[in-house]
């Protein structure tokens, strides 16, 4: 269905806040989207030395392995902490502190992880398998930890040897080892968490190429070389210095000008400026996760505890939140908002997912069937919802774009602005009634799902609370096969179709630039630059 000339002309008139920076505004002949494998073929060698300083879009929350949720986050650990596992170019998981891929009993209920010897934490204490032991109980059973869910079928972890550890688990869990890919796999100095506790956050000591030098709230995150990594022959840089940059068009700017050497997560109007200019390049990154709007349906008490009734019209009304989803246009937002560089869609699961079954048929927008489900809800109109989005000019678009599309449909959108992390907060608590939020993706499916949407995940927002979802998440998680667990994910999404908590608005695809004399940075589909092999080539 064709957008409203009313719709048209209501988007013309929204102000163009990220237009700028080298002819890279909204108007105009789109960028081309940058190749995510033009990341991983920049070998050119690179000189010892230096101070790479990187441009944030947010501030991260604590540095935490176990309790930590934000993207920005991840992208310091990618340079800090190393996992167990991790992925490489293609998204394959490969070994990173474990020295193989983990060996699993015929029932799937045991896993045995061989783990690197001879490495040490960047404290100078010796990584073994009681360190990791004291790292996995602690993402398991540690109050504060965001990654119980990440972990819920490990009962026990036992240390097998120095170089060895046995997890056993409840019930077979296929995604183990992508979960031990990222954070619930980042093993800590067992020093260090016993002299901090659960200040943890506030200096952190992983095994990693860089380590935890300083860190000013809001401003920037230093990180030094680590002698003691197990590679640091390898690694050039001496220092990375981490700028917290919000505006996207002040982060083009200052790569532009050469006081940030690396941009991260360029909005989209600003890519074809940072493309134009013969100084810089940008690679592509990302596609794994999701961005879209949460509405609280269930959150009555926080994500984690029992869901509970919600007073809100949207939270209360499966009508409303359907008439909601059908006054947007996803290709119309990914076009205005975005240049038409992500990917629209519907779904949790990335479009190249093995786990997707034939493309799920997304709504068309339809203002006539959703001014319909308005009058029927017996809701006096207006229909008043509360968008919480982050502060950033490109949420804010965002947030200005669906406002006047759902204002066609008789629904009034306030938009509330905050910053990052306390908005995340305030989904956690669920206090909020519809808010801009998403998810960096995982490389299965379980990742996408779990924690977002299965009862008392730590990141469900929602408040969903739904078996027709747990379920069959659950069983695919305890399946091998992958064709069964493809037929699962299709029944717990579309059970997530009809219940509305998420309305799926996109994939992400990032966008990351970086100066010409800058090589070495790896940057695969997770969207996390990596470091270790980075430098200057002058």
């Amino acid at each position: 269905m064709r957008p409203s000339p009313r719709l048209v002309a209501a988007l013309a008139v929204l102000p163009v806040a990220l237009a700028g920076c080298g002819g890279g505004g909204s108007t105009g002949t789109p960028a081309a989207p940058p190749s995510i494998a033009d990341a991983t073929t920049d070998n050119r060698p690179v000189k010892a030395g230096g101070t790479l300083n990187i441009a944030l879009n947010a501030d991260p929350d604590a540095l935490d392995p176990s309790s930590a949720t934000t993207l920005v986050g991840r992208e310091v650990f990618a340079n800090m902490c190393e996992k167990l596992y991790d992925i490489d170019a293609a998204s394959a998981l490969v070994p990173q502190l474990a020295a193989a891929l983990p060996e699993v009993s015929d029932d799937g209920k045991e896993v045995t992880i061989k783990l690197r010897e001879g490495v040490k934490f960047n404290d100078g204490t010796p990584f073994d398998a009681e360190a990791v032991k004291k790292s996995l109980d602690r993402h398991r059973t540690w109050k504060k930890s965001a990654r119980k869910a990440d972990l819920a079928p490990v009962d026990k972890v036992t240390v097998v040897d120095p170089a060895t550890v046995k997890l056993t688990l409840s019930q077979a869990f296929t995604p183990l080892t992508s979960q031990l890919a990222d954070r619930a796999g980042m093993i800590m100095s067992p020093k260090a968490l016993d002299e901090a506790g659960d200040s943890f956050g506030a200096s952190p000591v992983c095994v990693g190429p860089f380590q935890f030098a300083g860190r000013t709230s809001g401003s920037e995150i230093v990180l030094e070389k680590a002698p003691d990594y197990y590679d640091a022959a390898k690694v050039k840089l001496d220092k990375l210095v981490y700028k917290i940059i919000i505006d996207p068009n002040v982060r083009a700017a200052n790569l532009k000008s050469g006081d940030v050497h690396v941009a991260d997560q360029l909005a989209t109007t600003t890519v074809k400026g940072v493309q134009a200019d013969p100084n810089l390049k940008v690679v592509a990154g990302g596609g794994l996760g999701y961005y879209g709007v949460t509405i609280n349906i269930g959150n009555a008490n926080g994500a984690t505890e029992k869901s509970g009734p919600v007073d809100t019209a949207l939270g209360k009304s499966p009508q409303l939140r359907e008439a909601f989803e059908l006054s947007l246009d996803r290709e119309v937002i990914n076009k205005t908002v975005y240049n038409g560089l992500y990917e629209a869609d519907c779904s949790p699961l990335p479009l190249d997912s093995p786990y997707r079954t034939q493309d799920p048929q997304c709504s068309k927008r339809d203002v006539a069937k959703a001014k319909q489900l308005v009058q029927a809800s017996g809701v006096p109109t207006p229909v008043p919802v509360s968008l919480n989005t982050p502060n950033d000019a490109t949420n804010i678009r965002l947030a200005q774009v669906i406002q006047q599309m759902a204002k066609e449909a008789g629904f009034e959108v306030s938009v509330k602005t905050g910053e990052f992390v306390s908005n995340l907060e305030q989904g956690k608590a669920g206090d909020f009634d519809a808010m801009l939020v998403g998810w960096s993706g995982r490389v299965d499916p379980d990742g996408n799902l779990t924690g977002m949407v299965t009862t008392g995940g730590a990141n469900n927002y929602s408040g969903m609370s739904d078996p027709g979802i747990d379920d069959p998440v659950k069983e695919a998680a305890a399946e091998s096969d992958t064709a069964k667990r493809t037929e699962l994910y299709s029944s717990a999404t579309k059970k997530l179709a009809e219940l509305r908590g998420i309305v799926y608005l996109y994939h992400n695809k990032y966008y990351l630039g970086t100066h010409k004399d800058v090589a070495g940075v790896r940057y695969f589909k997770d969207g996390l630059p990596r470091f270790a092999t980075a430098g200057f080539t002058s």
